[in-house]
């Protein structure tokens, strides 16, 4: 396989980004998930992510395979959780990866697997010892890969207090 690493996004890949977007866009949609709809992850947010600094990019060879947010202070939709509790709740340094996706041309190289080891190490080397994330009820391809990862699962989150926007949500110690 061709060298794989993650690095900081910038502004130049906001195209591949975009195009990554819309094949998940895609793909939820035809597996009836109704999360990544409605225009989310924008533009706007994707460059606000690169802004940050909290935007990282997988790269295959010399081509953007996939993108992730590592947010690096505690998610306001992470404030309240039902049907469950964090472990360690006082505990709020943490880093939540959010809006990750592989673009669909490396589907099946288990890249996502390699990504998110990569977002460990980065998190861990920030110092964060907790790691969080949260999927779509009916996304169960991602809960797959976040169990298979050892995330242990939490509880139930809203995304922006919105009742009828729930997500399931996870924590993952590193030593």
């Amino acid at each position: 396989m061709a060298l794989t690493y993650i690095r900081l996004a910038t502004q130049n890949d906001i195209p591949k980004m975009l195009i990554i977007v819309k094949e998940a866009q895609q793909l939820l949609a035809f597996e009836g998930i109704p999360q990544w709809q409605n225009g989310y992850p924008s533009k706007e947010t994707l460059l606000a992510d690169i802004a940050k600094k909290i935007s990282y990019v997988l790269v295959v060879g010399q081509e953007v395979a996939g993108f992730a947010a590592l947010l690096q202070e505690p998610d306001d939709n992470y404030q309240k959780i039902t049907d469950g509790e964090w472990i360690r709740p006082e505990d709020t340094h943490y880093a939540t990866i959010h809006r990750i996706a592989v673009s669909s041309h490396f589907h099946g190289k288990h890249l996502a697997e390699t990504f998110m080891n990569h977002l460990f190490s980065i998190s861990y080397s920030l110092g964060f010892k907790q790691i969080r994330i949260d999927t779509h009820e009916k996304n169960t391809r991602m809960q797959y890969l976040i169990k298979k990862m050892g995330f242990t699962y939490s509880g139930i989150v809203y995304m922006s207090n919105n009742s009828d926007d729930c997500r399931n949500a996870y924590q993952l110690f590193v030593n």
